[in-house]
């Protein structure tokens, strides 16, 4: 069989999203009869059927579904190839994805092993999916997470957990805090919100919020804001993070040093 054309890729995606020819050929801005040859010239070159049609209906069959979710990774992994290639052609340097409010702490130890040029930093609070579009080329991730599947990364160090508690809050002046202690506060957020650092320290220097972050942000933290250690939550493992099929001379390099280096990280070290 002759490869497979993009064309036929998209074609084939659009009608599995829709599962209605019209509707698929418009989004397509192609009329109705192309996409139908299309399709059917697919399915002889393929000698699979992947659909079932009648007149009511249009369903996937199992193989259909299979070469669906293949279309959609291969599509993906084109657009990545081209955003890579043409990033590497505007910026051929290191980029870094950075949750916003970071910037001190591990991250500025690991940039401080870089010895080529500066890195640039791409702020987002997606930093795995920035890795995997190539928006850019590492993260520092916490070890564990289900979004890690298929990165590589050196482990960097460790964070532990503080609460952020406002500087006159009845707990702010304690050792050491539980969850069960920030539970019955109000405000309390589990799960920090989805904001940069700057933000969530003003929430909690105003009272509006009390919740827990690694202890790189005190590093950060206001006159307002006090940061408790949390005794019953383990700490976060962090590791510099990228994608297997990466080919960034810079990254690979960093990334040896990384693995190499003479003195472990230590979070929380300027």
């Amino acid at each position: 069989m002759d490869r497979l054309e993009t064309r036929e890729l998209v074609y084939f995606a659009a009608l599995a999203e829709e599962l209605h020819f019209s509707r698929a050929a418009e989004n397509l801005g192609i009329a109705q009869p192309v996409l139908s040859r299309a399709i059917a010239r697919l399915e002889r070159r393929m000698s699979v059927r992947l659909l079932n049609r009648t007149s009511r209906k249009v369903e996937l069959t199992e193989a259909g579904r299979t070469f669906h979710d293949e279309c959609r990774r291969l599509l993906r992994q084109l657009d990545v190839a081209v955003r890579r290639t043409r990033r590497s052609a505007d910026m051929p340097g290191l980029v870094i994805a950075v949750r916003p409010g970071t910037g001190s702490g591990l991250l500025a130890q690991v940039l401080r092993r870089h010895t080529g040029p500066e890195p640039e930093l791409a702020f987002t609070h997606d930093q795995t999916s920035a890795v995997r579009d190539g928006i850019a080329d590492a993260a520092l991730l916490c070890v564990g997470s289900d979004d890690l599947a298929g990165l590589q990364g050196v482990e960097v160090g460790q964070e532990k957990p503080v609460a952020l508690l406002r500087r006159d809050h009845v707990l702010a002046g304690r050792a050491a805090v539980t969850v069960a202690d920030l539970q019955g506060e109000p405000g309390y957020r589990s799960h920090c919100p989805e904001v940069g650092l700057d933000e969530i320290m003003d929430r909690v220097a105003l009272g509006r919020l009390v919740t827990v972050v690694g202890s790189t942000a005190a590093d950060r933290m206001p006159v307002g804001v006090a940061a408790v250690p949390v005794t019953d939550l383990p700490p976060t493992t962090l590791a510099f993070c990228w994608s297997p099929e990466t080919t960034n001379p810079e990254l690979l390099k960093l990334a040896d040093s990384l693995a190499a280096g003479a003195s472990p990280l230590r979070a929380g070290a300027a």
